[in-house]
């Protein structure tokens, strides 16, 4: 998995670089990754193929995850994203049959009617933005490092 690769073994002092006020370390990202995984996904594909256009997704609490309070290691952070991307992927993959459920409909709290193929579109997206984050937060802890390099690194010049 792409995020172990990025962050397992890092220091505290890493893990819990963000990239200012409002904004998360890379704990924090993996938090909500696992709360998305046990609660967006999967609920609201679920509902596009049983109940369609008839019942708005199932609420998700995108920042629910900074309510945690208990201190979880990493690792079994890592390992919790694991289990549920893999058991997600498998449910999805006996759910949707790409023939005929991509472009059914369901129903968006803000966005109103959505596809089947634009909710897992934005699951991809979505874990490659937490991934850039956390990239750009590790680049970032380079700065001073790299010296003059810096002006060639569009990472850490507001790029990536």
């Amino acid at each position: 998995m792409t995020l172990h690769s990025l962050v397992f073994g890092l220091s505290d002092k890493w893990l819990v670089s963000d990239e200012g006020e409002g904004t998360w370390n890379a704990i924090q990202a993996a938090d909500h990754l696992i709360e998305c995984e046990n609660y967006n996904w999967i609920p609201r594909l679920e509902t596009i193929l049983e109940e369609g256009e008839k019942t708005v997704f199932p609420p998700f609490d995108r920042f629910a995850h900074l309510n945690n309070v208990q201190s979880v290691p990493l690792k079994q952070l890592l390992e919790e994203l694991q289990k549920g991307r893999e058991e997600n992927i498998l449910k999805m993959k006996a759910l949707v049959n790409p023939e005929t459920d991509l472009e059914r409909t369901g129903l968006h709290p803000a966005f109103g009617v959505v596809k089947a193929r634009d909710l897992l579109s934005t699951w991809v997206v979505h874990d490659l933005t937490h991934i850039a984050q956390i990239s750009r937060i590790l680049a970032e802890g380079y700065r001073e490092d790299v010296g003059p390099w810096k002006e060639y690194l569009g990472i850490l010049n507001n790029g990536s």
